[in-house]
């Protein structure tokens, strides 16, 4: 039973299409989510919680549909995304204090291990708090609730690198414990060191999806960087 299914997800608009966008991902694997800017990865993270609804496509967690059980499965999942829209004034305690009311998961022992981890001060307004900070704060609630599968939609943003690499270590000890871990991102380096898997989607369409060796040693020629090899895949796209 796969973590994540997504099946033919396909919504249009009026300048953009995503068009049939298929991949799985397992327990306990990490998956990079790669591609240029408009190219739909934000799309395809925000059909898959349900926060747009596509026109077509079959879209299952746990080996259920997200449709009828979407709040049975949003509480065995982490959600995050670069930026964090909290009262601005609302002290990070307080907001937490709101938040572990909504998830009869919530584990008070791992909020306190990854509240000293990040570093953060509950006592900090969100105002207060730096854009790394905030993606920290993100995270926290994410990952103190028990999720078995992590979305995270460019979660090493505005992070300096000593902070993103403890992160990404981070991803490492979840995926031990049987956590899925799917993270877009526009640094190829975390990918290329840390994913065990590779969605590559362009123009709304998936190139590739699956083992990041398996991907390797389809795209990239001999000597190249894996960023090498998706600039070169990109520029081939905008010429065709």
């Amino acid at each position: 039973m796969s973590t994540v299914s997504i099946r033919n997800l396909t919504e249009t608009y009026p300048s953009f299409r995503l068009d049939g966008v298929s991949f799985t991902l397992e327990k306990g694997r990490i998956a990079g989510f790669i591609g240029r800017n408009g190219a739909g990865k934000t799309t395809t993270i925000k059909s898959m919680l349900n926060l747009v609804h596509p026109d077509s496509g079959e879209i299952r967690f746990f080996g259920e549909n997200l449709q009828g059980n979407e709040t049975a499965i949003k509480k065995q999942i982490g959600y995050s995304t670069g930026t964090v829209n909290w009262y601005p004034r609302k002290k990070l305690k307080e907001i937490i204090d709101i938040v572990r009311r909504c998830y009869d998961t919530w584990d008070e022992a791992k909020y306190r291990k990854y509240l000293k981890l990040f570093a953060l001060d509950e006592n900090k307004a969100a105002f207060e708090l730096s854009e790394g900070m905030k993606v920290k704060a993100n995270l926290l609630v994410s990952l103190s609730h028990d999720a078995k599968l992590l979305i995270l939609d460019e979660p090493t943003s505005g992070l300096d690198p000593f902070s993103r690499d403890e992160l990404l270590q981070l991803f490492v000890e979840l995926k031990k414990a049987g956590v899925a871990v799917f993270f877009s991102t526009h640094i190829i380096s975390d990918i290329e060191r840390y994913a065990d898997e590779i969605v590559y989607i362009s123009n709304g369409q998936i190139m590739a999806a699956g083992e990041k060796s398996d991907f390797i040693a389809t795209f990239s020629e001999h000597g190249e960087s894996l960023e090498e090899t998706f600039l070169r895949l990109e520029r081939r796209e905008n010429d065709a």
